[in-house]
């Protein structure tokens, strides 16, 4: 074994991946928060390169070749890693010197935060209905819905691939509004308010699980924070 094989004290580990102070780490396992490959680990522990560390019950990240963008997509660009049209594709927007991929999709015609990775742990969670990570939109619709329509989107409406699950619906102010939706099928939102009479003009994802950025513009992307990344898989955890 190299030395650069060798096992690490945990709270060595920790405190590199910017957990926490090695004082501030040895507290955390200390307290059972910590485990090793799905045990509860104890001072003293050491791990190697491939051993799964979480902490209450999220992984830790140790790969240093992971990258997380948050994109805030422009309309008229696909969320795709390649389009056979020759479109502009969220790829193009964010650094190339690793292959990284957009988490789930936006229409062409919708914008707002999408998120791009080449973590395919991250992935499957933010991606798979078992999850239910939220996210939150606002829809610029045509008219005013009414108080019953509000209700229908709040109780579930159906759609041609069945009733969709129900919605956190506001109306901030007439023909905007705000949803939050645990799914992720294709053009949701936009098929939810066609289903209550009330077609999409515009639509803009604001958040997605505990992420938004009102200061990134379209066309815009920057680096998710660690502490970002953990949220996330925070939010994914069931």
């Amino acid at each position: 074994m190299t030395v650069e094989e060798s096992p690490e004290r945990l709270q060595k580990v920790l405190a590199r991946c910017g957990v926490a102070s090695r004082r501030a780490s040895e507290e955390l396992i200390g307290a059972g928060r910590v485990t090793i490959n799905g045990h509860v680990a104890t001072l003293g522990d050491k791990v190697e390169a491939n051993d799964r560390i979480d902490l209450d019950g999220v992984p830790i990240l140790r790969d240093p070749t992971l990258r997380h963008y948050l994109l805030h997509k422009p309309r008229n660009v696909v969320s795709t890693a390649k389009d056979p049209e020759g479109r502009p594709t969220v790829v193009d927007l964010v650094p190339s010197e690793s292959r990284v991929f957009p988490v789930g999709r936006l229409d062409t015609d919708s914008e707002g935060l999408i998120v791009l990775t080449n973590d395919g742990d991250l992935t499957h969670r933010l991606t798979h209905p078992s999850f239910g990570v939220p996210k939150e939109y606002l829809a610029h619709v045509e008219g005013v819905p009414t108080r019953l329509a509000l209700r229908r989107l709040r109780e579930g409406v159906e759609l041609d691939d069945g009733p969709t699950a129900p919605a956190e619906v506001s109306m901030p102010q007439e023909g905007l509004l705000k949803l939050v939706i645990h799914e992720g099928r294709n053009r949701q939102v936009r098929r939810m308010c066609a289903a209550i009479g009330h077609p999409v003009i515009r639509l803009v994802r604001v958040r997605i699980g505990p992420i938004s950025d009102k200061e990134l513009a379209a066309g815009a992307w920057r680096t998710l924070t660690m502490e970002e990344v953990r949220s996330l898989y925070a939010a994914a955890t069931n």
